[in-house]
C-alpha cells in the first residue's frame, strides 16, 4: 500500500459517514485524507501505514476518528473539544484543520494508542436484524431460543430481547425498555412472534467488560460524534448490560463453538448461532470450522430440537459491499437472505 492508498482510505470513508447521516465526522476524515503531512510522528505513521488502510481492511480512518473523538469527549484538548459535536465546529475548513492537526502533534501517546488496535463496535442498531430473524424463527418452530453469538465483543445483542423494537408495523423485545429501535423499514414486516430466550452466551477474541469506564468511553468513541441519539442508545444498552450480566468468554470462535455447541439435540429450545459484522473477519480456516461445526450439529436437528445460523455481514452487490441478513434452519430448505440493511441497522428492506 502507498500513501496514494492511505488517502484513498480516508476520502472513501469521508463518503460513507456523509451518506450515513455523519458529514462532521465525514468532514474530518476528508480533511486528514487531503492534508496530512509528514511533518509530525503521528501524520508519517498514518501515511506509511504497513497494512490494507481501507474500511475492510484495518479500518486506519476509523482508529483515527475514534481516537479524535475519544480525545474530545475527555477534555483534555480544550481546542478539540471545543470544535466538536454537540459544540458547532467552524464554517472554515482551514479553522478545523488548524485545529485537528495541532491535536495530532500535541498528543501522539494518545492517538498512537488509537493507532495500534482495530475499531471495536458493538453496534446496538444491528439487533433489529437479529430480532427479526428470531421472529422469523419463533414463527416457524414457537419454541424458546438457546443464542450463540460469534465476535460478541461487549455482548450488547446477545441482550437484544431487553430492547424494545418496531419493525415496519411489527413490535417486539420489551416495550418499556429504555433501549428502543424503530430502524426505516422497507418492504413487509417480519412475523409478529414472541421471542423467549432460555439462555444466551457469546464469545470474542478481545472481549469487552460493560462495566468498565474505560471500556463504555472506548465503545463511545467509536461512535460518530454527531449522532446523538446513536450514542444515547449505546450508552442505555451499556446500562442493561451492566444489570445483567453475560459470559462472554475470549477465545477463537471455532475453538468456542466446537465446544459450546453440542452435538446432541436439545428438544424443547432452538438453538441459534449469531453474528454482525464480525465473521468477515475470521481466519478463513475459522470460517470453515464454524460452517462444519453447525453443519454438523443441523444433521440432528429436528422440529422439536431446531437449529439455526442466523447472520448480518457483508456482501459483495456490483461494486459495493452491503450488509445482508441471512437465515439458514435445521430442519429446513437452504439458506435464505431475509433482508438486506445499513451497517449500523440504521435501515433494512425485507426481502423474504
Amino acid at each position: 500500500m502507498t500513501e496514494t492508498d492511505v488517502r484513498a482510505a480516508f476520502a472513501k470513508q469521508a463518503a460513507i459517514c456523509a451518506a450515513s447521516g455523519a458529514p462532521f465526522t465525514g468532514r474530518v476524515c476528508g480533511l486528514i485524507g487531503e492534508r496530512l503531512d509528514r511533518s509530525g510522528q503521528i501524520g508519517r505513521r498514518v501515511l506509511d501505514w504497513p497494512g490494507n488502510p481501507s474500511h475492510e481492511g484495518d479500518a486506519l480512518p476509523l482508529r483515527l476518528a475514534g481516537g479524535l473523538h475519544a480525545l474530545a469527549r475527555a477534555g483534555d484538548d480544550p481546542a478539540l473539544t471545543a470544535v466538536y459535536p454537540p459544540h458547532e465546529p467552524p464554517s472554515e475548513d482551514a479553522r478545523l484543520w488548524e485545529i485537528l492537526a495541532g491535536s495530532l502533534v500535541s498528543n501522539v501517546a494518545h492517538f498512537d494508542r488509537w493507532l495500534g488496535g482495530p475499531p471495536q463496535t458493538n453496534e446496538v442498531g444491528r439487533s433489529a436484524g437479529l430480532m427479526a430473524g428470531l421472529l422469523m424463527l419463533a414463527d416457524r418452530f414457537g419454541l424458546p431460543f438457546a443464542l450463540y453469538e460469534l465476535g460478541a465483543s461487549a455482548g450488547l445483542n446477545t441482550r437484544l430481547d431487553r430492547y424494545g423494537f418496531r419493525l415496519g408495523e411489527t413490535e417486539a423485545g420489551d416495550p418499556t425498555s429504555p433501549v428502543r429501535i424503530a430502524p426505516e423499514w422497507r418492504g413487509a414486516s417480519p412475523p409478529a412472534a414472541e421471542v423467549k430466550v432460555l439462555r444466551r452466551e457469546g464469545v470474542d477474541v478481545n472481549p469487552l467488560d460493560p462495566t468498565d469506564p474505560a471500556t463504555r468511553e472506548r465503545l463511545a468513541a467509536y461512535v460518530w460524534a454527531e449522532q446523538r441519539e446513536r450514542l444515547a442508545r449505546l450508552e442505555a444498552a451499556l446500562d442493561i448490560a451492566v444489570a445483567m450480566p453475560v459470559d462472554v468468554e475470549r477465545a477463537d470462535a471455532a475453538d468456542w463453538l466446537e465446544r459450546r455447541l453440542a452435538i446432541e439435540p436439545e428438544p424443547g429450545v432452538c438453538r441459534v448461532v449469531m453474528h454482525t459484522i464480525a465473521f468477515q473477519y475470521f481466519p478463513p480456516e475459522a470460517q470453515a470450522r464454524v460452517r462444519d461445526r453447525i453443519e454438523a450439529v443441523a444433521v440432528r436437528a429436528s422440529q422439536d430440537a431446531p437449529v439455526a445460523w442466523l447472520s448480518f455481514e457483508a456482501e459483495q452487490s456490483g461494486f459495493e459491499r452491503q450488509p445482508s441478513l441471512r437465515l439458514r434452519a435445521w430442519p429446513g430448505d437452504g439458506d435464505v437472505r431475509l433482508a438486506r440493511g445499513h451497517p449500523h441497522g440504521a435501515w433494512f428492506e425485507w426481502m423474504a
